[in-house]
């Protein structure tokens, strides 16, 4: 029972990526990012309004953070993918995803001094050889030929934003509860996405596009959240973690009875590299000078 909240959160965060691709055609991608966030503020209004302004003296002087985070947690990370999904597939943007351990425990060994492992610095390259192989569709001379697809390239600045985001949460320890937390990201990204949606076109709301919205919404933007934090708190950040793994994997089962996106040979292999370099990455934790002494 207590792995059931972190595959869920999988499960609605793998949807919501093959939302992005549905949403293509319906609905503009400034419009979506707009509109899920609103209506998540909306939604959280009555019941944490109350509790924040209760909060002020010890929210204010985080205030900064805090909108950093919503920056790069809710509308850089979020936006991107909207904009990146009619430019690649469902499966490249999961497997771009699955990436984000890996940038994280890179980015805390830089900045939180975290010890350099073995496996991290052995998983970096395997992960980043299966990124190659999916980002040239197999064929490395395509690539050094027409460069990175630009859908590609937002998903990856996508995971570096929200990698980012990971690492100033762990490394700030803000004080203030994850509910209240989360809603106030959610209002710093109404705010910074409003004049984007204003000077975007409008497709307009009708009922080909407010299910996906619901959907980016509701479960993606609210219930996934407070169940990851929920399951941070019970299994542990590192065990947690682990289960973001299998993101790129019901990305690609959704995506293929969905879509009806097809598996190459590339996706497969360069999906299991990048895989793999996180896994060794997590599992192989021998510090790299102990390592080196040993041999």
């Amino acid at each position: 029972m207590q792995y059931l909240f972190p595959l869920l959160t999988i499960l609605i965060w793998a949807g919501n990526t093959v939302v992005n691709k549905l949403a293509v055609g319906l609905i503009f991608p400034a419009e979506i990012g707009f509109y899920r966030w609103l209506l998540a503020g909306i939604l959280f209004t009555p019941f944490v309004l109350r509790p924040v302004l209760a909060n002020w003296a010890m929210i204010r002087p985080e205030l900064w953070k805090i909108s950093i985070l919503g920056v790069l947690g809710m509308a850089i990370y979020q936006s991107l993918a909207y904009f990146a999904a009619p430019l690649t597939t469902a499966t490249n943007m999961g497997i771009f995803l699955s990436l984000l351990p890996m940038m994280a425990l890179a980015m805390s060994i830089i900045s939180l001094g975290q010890r350099l492992t073995a496996g991290a610095l052995v998983g970096a390259v395997v992960s980043f050889c299966g990124v190659l192989v999916v980002v040239s569709a197999g064929s490395f001379n395509a690539l050094l030929t027409h460069g990175l697809n630009i859908g590609d390239a937002m998903m990856l600045l996508a995971t570096v934003a929200y990698a980012i985001y990971n690492v100033l949460l762990k490394k700030w320890q803000l004080r203030v509860p994850p509910l209240q937390l989360l809603y106030l990201q959610v209002l710093v990204a109404v705010v910074v996405l409003a004049p984007l949606f204003i000077l975007s076109p409008k497709a307009g709301l009708g009922l080909s596009n407010v299910p996906l919205i619901l959907y980016a919404c509701i479960p993606t933007s609210m219930l996934a959240p407070l169940m990851w934090m929920h399951s941070i708190n019970h299994l542990g950040p590192s065990r947690t973690t682990l289960f973001f793994n299998l993101l790129p994997i019901f990305t690609a089962l959704i995506a293929a009875a969905v879509l009806g996106e097809h598996l190459a040979l590339y996706h497969l292999l360069g999906g299991a590299l990048t895989l793999g370099g996180v896994i060794l990455a997590e599992r192989w934790t021998t510090p790299l000078g102990r390592l080196r002494n040993a041999l």
